[in-house]
């Protein structure tokens, strides 16, 4: 009686543990690979415990020797190898500014004594005494043309109206008003004839 019971037992939990087992591997995700996790486990590892798989289009691939090197039958007419440009030896490398400065700063000292000799350092610094008063002049009116907006031959930033908004049309352009002379002229009269009219009534 006991032993039957034992057996159902066991009977039953192998059934389970096989449905379970046959759940998850219909339920489990595949991953892309058309197969459950278990079957690729298992798959994984029946090929970890193969020894050599029998893979039949590795047996057909024929693998041909390596050729051997072409050596030229004349050695001696080979073109020796070209140095490398790109180092300091080659004259044609750009000398960086610190290089050229201490470079100049060393050849001026070693001509200290020579009257004749002019530095390119010192060059630099006095192109403003060069440049004559004229154009100084002309460099100063054009500087404040730009900082007050007074041009209107081109944009030159993107604040500033259309060229074509800047022109006066040609009727403004042909009547420029009154003169300043007459005008200053008129307010005088305007002046004296006021100032005339006004000490009319005055009895003294």
């Amino acid at each position: 009686m006991g032993m039957t019971r034992n057996i159902r037992v066991r009977t039953g939990l192998l059934g389970l543990l096989g449905g379970s087992l046959l759940l998850t591997g219909c339920m489990g995700p595949t991953y892309g690979t058309d197969k459950s996790a278990g079957e690729q486990l298992m798959d994984d590892l029946g090929n970890a415990v193969m020894i050599q798989p029998d893979n039949k289009d590795a047996k057909k691939i024929r693998y041909q020797p390596r050729g051997s090197l072409v050596v030229p039958k004349d050695k001696m007419a080979l073109a020796n190898p070209q140095q490398s440009v790109s180092s300091k030896d080659n004259p044609q490398w750009l000398e960086n500014p610190e290089d050229m400065r201490e470079r100049l700063r060393e050849e001026a000292d070693a001509n200290t004594n020579n009257p004749g000799y002019r530095s390119p350092l010192a060059a630099q610094h006095s192109t403003a005494q060069q440049v004559g008063a004229a154009s100084q002049t002309q460099a100063y009116r054009d500087a404040r043309r730009l900082q007050q907006g007074a041009y209107s031959d081109k944009r030159r930033y993107l604040s500033d109206p259309p060229v074509e908004y800047r022109k006066l049309p040609e009727e403004a352009q042909a009547d420029l008003g009154e003169p300043e002379k007459q005008k200053e002229r008129r307010r005088k009269k305007e002046a004296k004839a006021a100032k005339q009219s006004g000490s009319s009534w005055w009895p003294f």
